[in-house]
C-alpha cells in the first residue's frame, strides 16, 4: 500500500478571520480525514479562528507578526528546518508572495512546492513584489492552483508557466444545508471583511437610495475591518442608521444565512467570491457587482443571481429593488443559485486536490518568465 505524501501549508497565520486562513483549515481538515498527514505552519501566532482536525499539526514560526524584512533569513532557515524536521512531501504555500521565502528555503531538498493563488492575477493588494513572486512560482514551483479559470487564462498568456496551472473553486466550509433559509426577515445581507476590496460604501449609498421605498427591510454587514469608521460615518451622513446594522464578525455566519432573505455582493474585485456560494447553498437569492473573476463565472444574471455595474451604486440599488420587490424572481434565483452550489461540497473539492498531490509533473519549458 503505497504511503500518502506528508502535507504542509505555510501560511501567515490562521488567527484571523479571512477567506484564505478559512479555506486552508477547510482543506487541511478534508485532507486529515483522507488520511493525509497534515501540517500547518505559520509564519506568526500559533493560536486558530478556526477548528482544526484533530490529526492536523498547527505550529508557528514566530509567536507575534515579525518585519520580514528584518527576519528574512531567519524566516528562510525557519521554514527549512520544519520542512527538513518533519519531512515534508507537499508545501502548499498559500499565498503566492511566499514563494519569496519558499524558494531559497527548499533549494536541494526532496520537496514539491505548491503555489495556492487566493487574489485575481491583475491585482497585487499594493505589493508590487506579489508579481515577482508569481513569476518565481509560474517558473519554479511545481504546480500553482487557481480558483477560476478566467485567472488560469491569465497566468498563462502573462507568464507562460513552466509548471502546472491547475482550476480548483474554493469549497463550502460547511456541509450543504439540508434545508434552504425561510427567507421571512426582510433582510438583505453582506458579508465580509470591512475593507475597501468589499465595495461596502458602495452598498450603502446604494441602500440609501432603496430603503425610502422599502421601508420593512434592514441591511445587514457582517464582517470587521480597518474601515469600521468610516462606513459607521457614512450610515450617519446618508441617514440610513435605522435600517442598517454591523455587528462585527459572527463565529455562526451559517445562522446569518439562516435568518435573511437576500443576500448582496458590492466587491471591487475578488479572487473568488466564496460568500456568494454560502449564500446559495442556504437558498438565498443574490445580487452581485460584476468583478471579472469569480462573481462573473459564478453568477449569470438573471437565472441564478442578478448582477450590477462595478462600483455604481445605482445600478446596484436597481437591482436591489428589482429582487425585493419580485417574491417570484427571489423563488426562481433561490432555486438555481442553491442547484448551482451544490457541486461545490467540501468532498468534492477535496477530492480535485488529491491527483495534484500525488503527481505533480513539470510541463516543457514553454518560454521564459
Amino acid at each position: 500500500m503505497k504511503t500518502l505524501p506528508t502535507i504542509c501549508f505555510l501560511t501567515g497565520t490562521l488567527n484571523a478571520f479571512a477567506g484564505a486562513e478559512r479555506m486552508t483549515a477547510v482543506i487541511a481538515n478534508a485532507l486529515a480525514e483522507r488520511g493525509y498527514p497534515v501540517w500547518i505552519l505559520s509564519l506568526w501566532d500559533a493560536r486558530s479562528c478556526f477548528a482544526l482536525h484533530s490529526a492536523v499539526r498547527h505550529h508557528a514560526l514566530f509567536a507575534q507578526r515579525p518585519s520580514f524584512k528584518r527576519a528574512y533569513l531567519s524566516t528562510v532557515s525557519g521554514i527549512r528546518r520544519f520542512v527538513s524536521a518533519h519531512r515534508i512531501d507537499v508545501l502548499i504555500e498559500v499565498d503566492t508572495m511566499l514563494t519569496l521565502f519558499t524558494l531559497p528555503a527548499t533549494l536541494g531538498l526532496k520537496v514539491r512546492r505548491i503555489a495556492w493563488e487566493h487574489c485575481h492575477f491583475d491585482e497585487d493588494l499594493g505589493k508590487p513584489a506579489r508579481r515577482i513572486a508569481r513569476r518565481l512560482a509560474a517558473r519554479f514551483d511545481d504546480a500553482v492552483v487557481v480558483l477560476t479559470e478566467r485567472d488560469r487564462q491569465r497566468w498563462m498568456e502573462a507568464l507562460t508557466p513552466r509548471c502546472r496551472v491547475e482550476v480548483i473553486p474554493n469549497p463550502l466550509p460547511f456541509p450543504f444545508p439540508a434545508v434552504p433559509a425561510n427567507r421571512q426577515s426582510k433582510t438583505v445581507l453582506a458579508v465580509g471583511r470591512l475593507v475597501h476590496a468589499k465595495g461596502f460604501d458602495v452598498l450603502l449609498n446604494a441602500w440609501a437610495l432603496v430603503a425610502p421605498g422599502h421601508p420593512d427591510w434592514r441591511l445587514e454587514i457582517v464582517g470587521e475591518g480597518e474601515e469600521r469608521t468610516a462606513l459607521e460615518s457614512l450610515v450617519r451622513e446618508l441617514g440610513i442608521a435605522s435600517s442598517v446594522s454591523m455587528p462585527g464578525t459572527r463565529q455562526d455566519v451559517e445562522s446569518c444565512y439562516c435568518s435573511a432573505a437576500i443576500f448582496c455582493l458590492s466587491s471591487r474585485y475578488e479572487g473568488f467570491g466564496l460568500v456568494l456560494l454560502e449564500a446559495m447553498a442556504f437558498g438565498l437569492p443574490v445580487v452581485s457587482t460584476d468583478c471579472e473573476t469569480g462573481p462573473r463565472e459564478l453568477v449569470r444574471d438573471g437565472e441564478n443571481g442578478l448582477v450590477a455595474r462595478l462600483e455604481n451604486s445605482g445600478s446596484l440599488g436597481e437591482k436591489l429593488s428589482i429582487l425585493m420587490d419580485d417574491m417570484s424572481l427571489q423563488e426562481t434565483l433561490a432555486r438555481e443559485g442553491r442547484h448551482f452550489a451544490t457541486p461545490f461540497g467540501t468532498d468534492v473539492i477535496a477530492t480535485r486536490w488529491q491527483p495534484l498531490l500525488a503527481v505533480v509533473e513539470r510541463t516543457p519549458h514553454l518560454g521564459t518568465v
